[in-house]
């Protein structure tokens, strides 16, 4: 038999997330049972959950969610905060002990609001001065991490399988209107807490299966903006790109999906709509560093919405179905008939053209 390590599995991994357009608030339990079904595509080295419309309470702060190795950084990064922030409220993030979850970090979060002053000496807008102050901490601060950071949202991770990483969390105890979930079979990467999916920047979530055989070029170009990869696993980097093509670049959801999984050339020069052929080609060629190459399934999460995409080449699994207003996604049909069981419509996006979901506006 071999051992750990020894056997590879290129379709591991487990995505699924859950999304209602009405903006009804679903308990966590729920994803985290979808995630039972496909347990086999984990390893115990990572698993995690994004949730959105948890923290209504703090709506108008953004929730930084820490792990710290120590006290001593603790304080010190708590003293980092205020003087760029005003600290609303902060606490232990509460957890349960479970047998499987073990090693953990100190777990903290802080509800903050920038600094009027402190952002203006920046001369940047509030979402802008946030993304600094997250790339500082993390860069600058040994022992100290921010792995979350958006509006009235949260990421939960840990070294674990998902279920596990749920009740460890306390997640039923939580209710939001969209979550996300991964379950981590690493093969190129440490297993350790801030390397679990999901990768967070503001309200922008990540998971993703699959690999990243462009992470390179795609972590250079990054660099190159003040992004700065620390955790240790490829997919950080696909936050950090549709950050920077939507908030920065201002591009549409449609057109970010056509960066990351560009078609290809003979594709775009068949398309016979001269706007649409105008618009991918220049995509193309703007942004050719930003193209991620390498099978993958991912799902996108943001505050009002998300999206799922497959590499244009549809190498990774993933599933959506629709009933009522929710919309689920999954590496596996079975994940989704769990939340779901009779789904009465589940299809297999094409590679490479992105599902989009929004929540009715004023909803969440």
């Amino acid at each position: 038999m071999k051992r750990e390590g020894e056997v590879r599995i290129p379709s591991g991994c487990a995505i699924a997330a859950v999304i209602s357009k009405e903006g009804t608030r679903m308990s966590g339990q729920t994803i985290v049972d979808a995630m039972r079904p496909m347990h086999e595509r984990s390893n115990g080295l990572g698993g995690g959950f994004a949730a959105y419309g948890i923290y209504p309470q703090y709506r108008d702060c953004y929730a930084f969610h820490f792990f710290f190795n120590s006290r001593t950084v603790r304080k010190e990064c708590e003293a980092f905060l205020k003087e760029r922030f005003e600290v609303v409220h902060g606490e232990r993030i509460p957890t349960r002990q479970t047998p499987a979850i073990t090693d953990e970090p100190k777990i903290w979060r802080y509800f903050v609001v920038p600094l009027r002053s402190a952002v203006a000496a920046m001369q940047v807008d509030e979402r802008e001065y946030v993304m600094r102050t997250v790339m500082t901490i993390n860069t600058t601060l040994d022992g100290c991490y921010i792995f979350s950071s958006g509006k009235n949202m949260g990421c939960f991770k840990a070294v674990g399988y998902p279920e596990d990483v749920g009740a460890f969390y306390r997640l039923e105890e939580y209710e939001g209107y969209c979550w996300t979930a991964h379950g981590r079979y690493p093969t190129n990467t440490p297993g350790w807490w801030g390397g679990a999916h999901p990768f967070s920047l503001l309200d922008y979530s990540v998971v993703h299966n699959g690999e990243i055989s462009s992470y390179d070029a795609n972590r250079r170009f990054m660099e190159m903006f003040g992004y700065q990869c620390t955790l240790q696993t490829d997919t950080e980097v696909i936050t950090y790109i549709l950050d920077h093509l939507l908030r920065r670049q201002g591009l549409t959801l449609q057109e970010a999906a056509a960066v990351i999984a560009a078609p290809f050339w003979s594709t775009i020069e068949n398309k016979t709509d001269e706007k649409e052929h105008k618009t991918l080609a220049y995509l193309r060629k703007v942004f050719p560093s930003l193209l991620v190459t390498g099978p993958f399934s991912i799902v996108f999460g943001f505050s009002g919405g998300l999206m799922a995409l497959n590499d244009r080449l549809k190498l990774r699994s993933m599933v959506v179905g629709e009933q009522d207003d929710k919309v689920y996604i999954s590496s596996e049909e079975a994940a989704i008939r769990v939340m779901a069981p009779d789904v009465p419509h589940i299809w297999a996006p094409a590679g490479g053209e992105p599902v989009i979901v929004r929540v009715k506006e004023g909803a969440y």
